[in-house]
């Protein structure tokens, strides 16, 4: 009887043990699905990842890697509950990515009170790698500051020394009018007013007369998707640039452009992490996600893939999924892929990577659909991003 006990409780503990080791190593995304980041995150997003899943090999430790991916409407109480989920219930290992500060900076609190790893690429606000730092978040592919001293600086070389800003009205807007302005008085400009302007505005009339009659030879557009877009079609309508002002948009990604057309955007400086053209390799890797999703990827896209990958490597190297030395081993390794050369992993989180100022080709120039921009400046990331010496984060060592 004693032995049919032990070879049963042998038999038990084979069977957890078999269960445990065939339970997925999850990743999970929280993005814009359905609202006005749905173009420039949403499914192309979720594709990217699973791109980086599939070309890794679909497995890591002897498990299936699984992509969650919920909508969390762009609002921020949604993003945290779906992460204390998540986390708590769903044995999610890390979150790869949440679109748009707001619910990122939401869900970066949860990820904080459970030891959990969260990595963005969609957000944009410095805050995240500043002041509200936190030891197990990384920010991968661009922010605010990066826009501002790229984009912003580059149109006030070109004579923008007067601005007026139509700032999306929550955290992401304000932190990247702050940090444009700040490149703008800087350089000996002024900041001439602003209008905050709700999420989702579908009128903005009101706010591009206000533009117009503050007589600012720049309307800087601090916002992005959507509400991008809808502001330079009506700018248009009014006549803004017809009567000699100028926009400058501050976060643009290559959807956008495709969706308002090179007739309408022709001229336009912007700055970016990455561009579908920039060799062959981002050309073949573009080229597989334009057969899935039927566009080009972005940056925030390109850069899910590059972090999940280098999560699956980190996974990999240390045998485990536990945040600490997870972490610990994406810090140490450089980031050499198709989105970044010799990136690294600051003491703020920041993932530095050179930045590219690029101007959108005429209609002429471009020889085919997607075939949009023409580079005007390599950025060092050295030279892009916020220097540690600047940093709020309180992670970094003054």
């Amino acid at each position: 009887m004693r032995r049919s006990v032990l070879a049963a409780i042998g038999s038990c503990l084979v069977l957890v043990a078999s269960a445990r080791a065939e339970e997925p190593v999850r990743i999970g995304l929280l993005l814009d699905m359905s609202g006005v980041y749905a173009d420039v995150t949403g499914v192309g997003s979720a594709t990217a990842a699973r791109m980086a899943v599939e070309d890794f090999g679909g497995s890591v430790l002897g498990r299936p890697i699984e992509v969650m991916v919920a909508d969390h409407l762009n609002k921020p109480d949604i993003a945290s509950a779906k992460a204390r989920e998540w986390f708590d219930t769903a044995q999610v290992d890390a979150i790869l990515d949440v679109a748009a500060t707001a619910p990122a900076l939401a869900v970066m609190n949860v990820a904080k009170d459970r030891d959990k790893l969260v990595v963005l690429s969609g957000p944009g606000s410095s805050a995240i790698t500043g002041a509200s730092c936190i030891p197990t978040a990384l920010h991968w592919a661009y922010d605010t500051y990066a826009l501002a001293h790229t984009t912003g600086e580059a149109v006030v070389k070109q004579g923008g020394d007067s601005w007026f800003f139509l700032t999306a009205d929550y955290s992401f807007g304000a932190q990247l009018e702050q940090d444009t302005s700040a490149v703008v008085t800087a350089r000996g400009g002024k900041v001439l007013g602003d209008v905050r302007v709700p999420l989702g505005t579908a009128d903005f009339s009101s706010f591009l007369l206000q533009a117009q009659g503050s007589g600012a030879k720049i309307v800087g557009l601090a916002n992005a998707g959507g509400d991008f877009t809808n502001s330079v079609k009506q700018a248009a309508e009014f006549g803004l640039v017809a009567g000699g002002q100028k926009l400058a948009g501050l976060l643009v990604y290559i959807n956008d452009i495709h969706a308002l057309g090179l007739a309408a955007t022709q001229g336009m400086l912007l700055s970016t992490a990455f561009y579908w053209d920039m060799n062959d390799e981002t050309r073949a890797w573009s080229k597989r996600f334009f057969d899935r999703v039927q566009r080009m990827p972005n940056m925030s896209q390109a850069g899910i893939y590059s972090s999940t990958l280098h999560y699956l490597h980190a996974v990999a190297r240390t045998g485990t999924t536990a945040t600490d030395p997870v972490l610990e081993a994406m810090r140490a390794g450089e980031v050499n892929d198709l989105f970044a050369r010799h990136g690294h992993i600051r003491a703020d989180g920041l993932m530095e990577h050179d930045m590219y100022l690029f101007q959108v080709k005429s209609p002429a120039e471009s020889k085919g659909p997607w075939d949009y921009y023409k580079l005007v400046a390599t950025v060092p990331g050295a030279e892009a991003f916020a220097p540690l010496s600047q940093s709020k984060c309180p992670l970094v060592q003054h």
